[in-house]
């Protein structure tokens, strides 16, 4: 028996968890060494003979994918085949919006929809937090406020992840893992589906897991991809990562602009003005240097 195509919703090192077709989940192993399957690939599996396990010989075409430079030089792939990013920021730690860009950017590289999370609004928004914020809601990206500790603001992001297969993103003590398990209704019903789709008790280490959300919609539950520094695949790609930035450069004198130093350039010019978050230049910036020297050293 095979299956084209089943996905992947779990991943144990080598060893996976699939649902077919059909719905129902079943433990498989990859064939070689060269797969390397990560959570919501979609693959091509075959019942081993005389086992309960299948195996996975093929990963069809990805949609999308996460990734993160590794220590080799090249990038390692975290998640695949997703629609939405939901990046989380709170009040403590102090907030990021460097690192909260760059996953927004990585969003918009994905050809994703991307999603800011203000979580813990129960500890208060500072002016510089609301300001922040507002700059996100003014550059078109949806903006909600919440809290686990409080339940306030959940319906809204439960409402917005509804159909989707999300990643939660973000900087590390933000809240991603309370809000999941929330979500999902609760500590012991989060460790009961992860459980249930590993078949092998309750202590058996996930690397990735996609969890159906009691109202609809999946989020990809994985400390590798919660917190980590996406990789871009080229110094133009960092500009097309801020839309505002991308907007304004088809007014720039210069086609190959990068908005740095260049005269009649309209992104600094909208800078001057106002009109694009100083901000958020800045992550532009500094991104933009990372990834040039990134390349370099390829």
């Amino acid at each position: 028996m095979s299956a084209d195509f089943a996905q992947v919703i779990a991943t144990f090192s080598r060893r996976m968890r699939l649902r077919l077709a059909d719905g129902d989940e079943v433990d498989a192993r990859i064939k070689g060494k060269r797969l390397r399957p990560v959570c919501g690939d979609r693959v091509s599996a075959e019942r081993i003979p005389n086992e309960d396990d299948w195996l996975i010989t093929a990963i069809a075409d990805r949609d999308n994918e996460l990734t993160r430079p590794n220590l080799r030089g090249g990038v390692e792939v975290l998640a695949a085949n997703v629609d939405q990013l939901v990046v989380v920021a709170a009040p403590e730690p102090v907030p990021d919006w460097f690192i909260v860009d760059r996953y927004v950017a990585a969003a918009e590289q994905m050809r994703v929809s991307a999603t800011i999370v203000f979580n813990k609004t129960d500890l208060g928004t500072s002016a510089e937090c609301a300001a922040e914020l507002a700059d996100y809601r003014r550059t078109g990206y949806p903006v909600l406020e919440c809290s686990a500790a409080s339940r306030t603001g959940l319906d809204e992001l439960g409402a917005a992840l509804a159909g989707h297969t999300a990643l939660i993103v973000g900087q590390s003590g933000v809240g991603k893992s309370s809000l999941i398990n929330v979500l999902m209704g609760g500590e012991e019903q989060r460790t009961a589906a992860i459980s249930s789709k590993s078949g092998e008790g309750r202590h058996t280490t996930v690397n990735s897991v996609m969890l159906d959300l009691p109202d609809g919609g999946r989020v990809i539950d994985s400390p590798g991809v919660r917190d980590y520094a996406p990789a871009y695949a080229s110094a133009a790609a960092v500009a097309a990562g801020f839309r505002e930035i991308e907007g304004a450069s088809s007014d720039c004198r210069f086609a190959n602009c990068r908005h740095l130093q260049e005269p009649g350039c309209a992104v600094k010019a909208g800078v001057d003005s106002g009109a694009i978050s100083a901000r958020r230049y800045e992550s532009y910036r500094r991104l933009l240097r990372l990834t040039e020297k990134l390349e370099n050293q390829l």
